[in-house]
């Protein structure tokens, strides 16, 4: 981020523009509810996407997407990664797909071998089922609550995969936990699955959503990844485009790249020539809007971190580097399922903790993507529901 930031550039929807807009986040819940649950941000869509969109529909574009890898789509991600990440990546070797899950899924499918999958946890809940889904058994590399960095445990990685794991899938930027792996971390992971033979799915989705002048260093940017290695990254969290239907997988290999354009059509679900042009258009003229976005987001944090400290003293959430989700943690207040609680008590919705981890008790995922007047009933709500005051 350089430079003056117009932070106008991001706008609050109202409520009535959430819930016709946000028909999972809003559309989900009560009209008494106030939703801080799915990862979805309550702000206007940048206007170099929706201009892009609507050129396309007024173009007729309600067609099946050009096939392959490259082209527009490819160019405008490898430009968007070496203006955003200092990474290269060859425009070729950009294959879309439906959405990250379905890139992850892909991914293992046709990309790594037979064995385990690793999966650290807590973990972003729909991918707790991969393994299953893709015919593995599921190895947690299990972060402590009261691990306060929540650093990957690369003994344990190692001792799963010397025990017969053959893949990891790694999201980095991490969800729920909030953490930015440095480049030394990422070296550790790359030499454990170096030693092993093993395999890398990098889940980048948040990648541009790193905060206080972090850098989010690709895992295919770490040299002697490019053989074990697929990235997915979308415009989706970022842009909050995620119903456009669009990722991308990245392959720093020749191999690895051919493994995923000659997979059968029906393995890799058809994205949307909609979402490609919204793609291509936030990464080609998003940079500003992606600026004043995550100028508000480290506001949004800052103010959280002071609302917790007012309203619930004892609750402990862990460092937030990138992403809009903070991980809580609530045990001190009593409640095995907090979100529960919340929601029952006080009408506001937030993730249980034992989506991400089965069995966690104590824990919610927040989501703080919205205005500084909700962010502060939310938790307002949330103290009164597990912490109530006597009377």
């Amino acid at each position: 981020m350089t430079g003056a930031v117009d932070t106008a550039l991001v706008r609050d929807l109202t409520d009535d523009e959430a819930r016709a807009a946000l028909v999972c986040k809003w559309g989900e819940v009560e009209a008494d509810v106030l939703p801080a649950w799915v990862a979805e941000m309550d702000y206007a869509v940048a206007e170099p996407i929706t201009a892009a969109l609507h050129r396309a529909v007024d173009a007729g574009m309600t067609s099946y997407p050009r096939p392959g890898g490259g082209g527009p789509l490819g160019a405008a991600y490898a430009g968007f990664a070496a203006r955003q990440f200092g990474h290269d990546v060859d425009p070729e070797r950009v294959v879309p797909t439906v959405d990250v899950t379905a890139g992850v899924r892909l991914a293992l499918d046709v990309a790594a071998g037979p064995g385990a999958l690793v999966m650290p946890v807590p973990g972003y809940s729909p991918q707790l089922a991969m393994a299953a889904i893709t015919g593995r058994e599921r190895r947690d590399l299990v972060v402590h609550p009261d691990d306060e960095r929540a650093e990957l445990d690369l003994d344990q990685l190692d001792h799963h995969f010397a025990n017969g794991a053959r893949a990891l899938l790694l999201t980095q930027p991490h969800n729920p936990w909030g953490r930015v792996f440095t480049r030394a971390e990422l070296e550790g992971v790359r030499d454990v699955v170096l030693r092993h033979g093993g395999f890398v799915v990098s889940d980048e989705i948040h990648a541009p959503l790193v905060l206080d002048g972090r850098e989010h260093v690709p895992y295919l940017a770490v040299e002697g990844t490019a053989e074990h290695a697929v990235a997915v990254v979308a415009a989706s969290k970022a842009f909050n485009v995620a119903g456009l239907k669009c990722a991308q997988l990245v392959t720093a290999s020749d191999r690895l790249h051919e493994a995923l354009v000659s997979a059968p059509m029906a393995r890799n679900d058809s994205w949307s020539v909609l979402g490609v042009e919204a793609s291509v258009a936030a990464y080609t003229e998003g940079d500003a809007w992606l600026d004043a976005l995550r100028a508000r987001l480290t506001a949004q944090r800052d103010l959280l971190v002071t609302l917790l400290a007012e309203h619930l003293p004892l609750a402990r959430m862990r460092p937030v580097e990138a992403t809009y989700l903070a991980w809580i943690d609530l045990r001190a207040y009593g409640h095995d399922d907090p979100a529960a609680v919340a929601l029952a008590r006080q009408r506001v919705r937030l993730a249980p903790g034992h989506d991400y981890q089965p069995g966690l008790t104590g824990h919610v995922r927040l989501n703080f993507a919205t205005s500084p007047e909700r962010l502060a009933e939310v938790v307002r709500r949330l103290a009164s529901a597990v912490a109530p005051r006597a009377t």
